[in-house]
């Protein structure tokens, strides 16, 4: 079969067995099954999206809504692996070559589409073959523990990505310092080139990933540049059921959606 070239492919990397939400997928919000609700929100901009799952109950899920979904292999230990898989194969079955491939995770069911939007945007400078999306924090209080930072040069490419809050503000005290316009926080969702992903899935884990439990340190270990879109909209993922509940809750009011 003669191959022909698209430029982007939307890839959801779903599994059944999160450590924190058994079945996260599938949980229902409001009449959707969360699943249900990321593969619609990510259609609204992609013209091809495909859900990446090892899952039967998935799977079968994403067909009885009409979605495309591909049954990928057990033992891939990320999401990024599994998404080269469901790239691969997608590229088999269809014959089409796509440039490039938006890694969109299957647990964002509040998806804005200025972060798929300024992902793509990414890709308007031709030396970027990794991209991410950062939220500016400009409310002080919104800047909390848990969540990923991120730091960057002057051309949006970042620096480095860390659990703890960075920068840090060594002179100003600590209720002045939060207001500072250079905090952003990571939204989990990356692009690259079909070579950057192969590239990506090729490489070892590194020492700053292992530390900060962090896998797209890998690629700045390994002298890889990441660009940045920087987005308003906040992120609404879920890991625990209180964040299920939240979403819920946000998902009922039709609130920042």
């Amino acid at each position: 079969m003669k191959k022909i070239t698209s430029d982007i492919l939307g890839v959801i990397p779903a599994r059944f067995n999160s450590t924190r939400l058994l079945g996260k997928p599938l949980k229902l919000i409001g009449d959707k099954p969360m699943i249900q609700h990321v593969y619609e929100r990510a259609s609204k901009t992609l013209k091809n999206v495909v859900v990446a799952t090892d899952d039967d109950n998935i799977y079968n899920c994403v067909k009885d809504f009409g979605g495309k979904v591909i049954l990928t292999k057990e033992e891939h230990k990320n999401g990024t692996s599994r998404c080269l898989e469901a790239v691969n194969t997608w590229t088999e079955e269809t014959g089409v070559e796509f440039k490039y491939i938006l890694n969109i995770q299957g647990d964002e069911p509040i998806l804005h589409e200025d972060h798929l939007k300024k992902l793509i945007l990414c890709f308007k400078d031709p030396t970027t073959d990794f991209a991410t999306v950062a939220l500016k924090l400009s409310n002080p209080k919104n800047i909390l523990d848990g969540k990923v930072y991120l730091v960057k040069n002057i051309h949006d490419f970042v620096l480095y990505f860390s659990r703890n809050i960075i920068p840090f503000i060594r002179d100003e005290n600590k209720e002045n310092q939060y207001y500072s316009p250079s905090f952003y926080q990571h939204i989990g969702i990356y692009g690259y080139t079909k070579e950057a992903l192969e590239k990506f899935c090729r490489l070892e884990s590194t020492s700053l990933e292992k530390s900060e439990k962090l896998e797209q340190l890998r690629w700045l270990e390994n002298g890889g540049k990441i660009k940045v879109g920087i987005t308003s909209h906040l992120s609404y993922p879920v890991d625990t059921i209180d964040d299920l509940i939240a979403v819920r809750e946000i998902y009922e009011k039709k609130d920042n959606i």
